[in-house]
């Protein structure tokens, strides 16, 4: 038999303890940052990851160069900042997950939260992947020689030519159809890449290797939770940055970078006719600062309730366009030098793809002296770089779970388990990656899975939930409580107009002129490719809608009815002092006249102590 909780008790977050016989456990607590410093790194480890080193050089590289600024730098003021900002603020107020944050908010857009984590366990699949290239080539590092500075190994072709080595021979002129050895290495050794998406072939052990000892190091990143991860980001978040500074300075330095910065910063203004440019600025926006993957609204959870999370937003979204800008610079100085050395336009040095990365970097590496220690040092900050991205990206998806089952998975052990069943099951579901025809797949997952016109529909529902639905200024007024004063008026603007009208017309325009996905500008897809692709994009967008159809059927009442009851917030949520006030004098002008029939009722204290604590 259950003992009845004693009235005056409240835990963290000023609800009645649950007592439990003797016989059961008692469920955990969920935990908070020690310091603002380890929620601070976890965020900035998560949004500055392999997105600034490969993703945004490579999208710049593929529409024009300079001229992916101009829509970028529109997609960071109006969407970029509102949504990191409020998806944070979300988290810290709520104290809650990605999907049951969402259904204490507006119980109607539960799907939004849905919606969320179906993306990000599908990024959990192929982001890993690009770590497990990493880590084979630390594992190939370890030589005097580095195996992609030659042309004398087993998978190179007769068309292998080591450029700066034919440079120092007087008028020689590189012949048409000629590689260099860093890209017959990424194709040739890692890679081994088949002809097509239906020509899977066998797995390449020595990657599913690499992936495996990848997962590991998640694992054990995040299996204590924030207690752990806390601990792991003041590592991981700052060496890359030590790393990155040195090949920018290197890279820079090099015969024919100034071309290459040139490419990099001259805009092609014909290039905004594309809408692609566009639909490439938003979906850099929205991977490289985890916007609509539940991530920040995850880390915000473990906040104390007074955090400034406004201050901690915006210097962190400064923080991580600034890092891409300087990644830009690193990566097309090189990517000069390479055009230097071969003689051809920058434009055609390599071919844009996620391989960009592990081309051009390597290359840089290769001129260093030492190249082989600097290599290790390179290719660890890749694997950091990818790291606490990936592990807050499965921390994500651990808390939305635990957040909606916390009777389950909120006891001894169960945390753990249920973290490795996730790394388990997306272990096995990314080996189709690290097959022969793996690359093409890996494209499939990064062009329509985690990217482009599903982030942009979880958006647009996203701020019209938080401006219309629950109300900005309802919002704001949590938001004060919080942190003390109220932000800006320009951020509630853009969640109530300028967010959603971008988000809504470049998703239009992107359908409008869909272009399909093309391997290396030139591998077309089977019709059967491009319909798994568009199934693995809908797999997230439909839970919005789904979702509230399925609420509206199943509540009682008329159409009006069962809406304005789907549409209102929980009780449960924080009170701010202004309500607490209200209702503080409503309960005591009650108890005035009813003094007669004896105390207050219990739910009388607790709502109008709801989160006092806190504020």
């Amino acid at each position: 038999m259950e003992s009845k909780p004693p009235a005056d008790i409240a835990n963290g977050h000023n609800q009645a303890l649950d007592v439990y016989p003797k016989n059961r456990e008692k469920i955990e607590d969920r935990g908070q940052w020690n310091n603002k410093l380890e929620f601070v790194l976890s965020v900035a480890g998560e949004i500055i990851g392999l997105g600034n080193v490969w993703r945004f050089p490579y999208l710049c590289y593929r529409n024009g160069g300079g001229a992916f600024f101009i829509p970028y730098l529109i997609f960071l003021f109006t969407c970029g900042i509102p949504v990191f900002f409020l998806e944070t603020a979300l988290g810290q107020y709520t104290s809650e997950g990605g999907v049951t944050s969402w259904r204490k908010i507006s119980p109607l857009f539960e799907g939004i939260g849905y919606a969320t984590q179906v993306i990000v366990a599908l990024l959990n699949f192929y982001y890993i992947i690009v770590l497990a290239w990493g880590i084979f080539y630390l594992s190939n590092s370890f030589t005097w020689e580095l195996p992609w500075a030659s042309c004398n190994n087993t998978w190179n072709t007769g068309s292998c030519v080591e450029f700066q080595k034919r440079n120092e021979t007087y008028n020689w002129t590189a012949p048409a159809n000629t590689t260099s050895p860093i890209i017959e290495f990424w194709e040739k050794r890692v890679l081994r890449i088949s002809s097509g998406i239906d020509h899977i072939g066998i797995l390449h052990w020595d990657l599913a290797l690499c992936l495996l000892l990848a997962w590991v190091m998640c694992y054990f990143c995040i299996w204590k939770g924030v207690k752990s991860t806390g601990k792991v980001v003041y590592f991981t978040a700052t060496f890359p940055y030590v790393m990155l500074v040195i090949l920018m300075i290197r890279g820079v330095t090099l015969p024919g970078a100034a071309e290459g910065i040139k490419f990099y910063l001259y805009p092609d203004l014909s290039r905004l006719a594309d809408p692609q440019v566009w639909m490439d600025a938003g979906t850099q926006i929205f991977f490289s600062f985890a916007i609509c993957l539940g991530c920040l609204t995850a880390l915000g959870s473990y906040n104390k309730y007074n955090n400034n999370c406004y201050r901690d937003c915006l210097c962190l979204c400064f923080l991580n366009s600034g890092t891409s800008f300087i990644a830009g610079f690193a990566i097309f100085s090189i990517l000069g030098f390479m055009a230097y050395e071969q003689q051809v336009p920058i434009s055609e040095v390599a071919e844009s793809g996620p391989g960009l990365a592990f081309i051009a970097y390597p290359r840089a590496v290769s001129m260093m002296p030492f190249s082989s220690l600097w290599a290790c040092f390179f290719f660890i900050m890749i694997v950091l770089l990818g790291l606490d991205s990936q592990f807050v990206c499965v921390e994500s998806l651990v808390t939305a779970l635990v957040d909606m089952f916390p009777s389950v998975f909120r006891r001894k052990n169960r945390r753990e388990l249920l973290i490795l069943g996730i790394c388990v099951v997306s272990y096995f579901m990314g080996l189709i990656m690290i097959t022969e025809g793996g690359m093409y797949v890996f494209q499939l997952f990064d062009y329509y899975a985690a990217s482009g016109m599903c982030l942009l529909f979880v958006a647009i529902f996203e701020t019209v939930c938080i401006a219309w639905v629950y109300g900005a200024d309802r919002f704001y007024d949590n938001i004060e409580d919080m942190i003390g004063y109220r932000p800006g008026p320009l951020i509630k603007y853009c969640w109530m107009f300028f967010t959603p009208a971008v988000c809504a017309g470049t998703f239009a325009f992107s359908l409008i002129k869909y272009t399909p996905l093309k391997y290396n500008k030139s591998y077309v897809y089977p019709w059967w490719g491009y319909a798994l692709g568009w199934l693995l994009a809908l797999s997230s967008m439909v839970c919005i809608p789904l979702w509230i159809i399925y609420k509206i059927a199943t509540s009682k009442g008329t159409l009006r009815e069962r809406i304005c009851h789907l549409i209102k917030p929980s009780e449960d949520l924080p009170k701010t002092k202004k309500e607490q006030e209200k209702l503080l004098a409503i309960f005591s002008s009650d108890n005035s006249l009813h003094q007669q029939d004896g105390d207050p009722s219990r739910e009388g204290f607790v709502l109008v102590t709801d989160k006092e604590t806190n504020c």
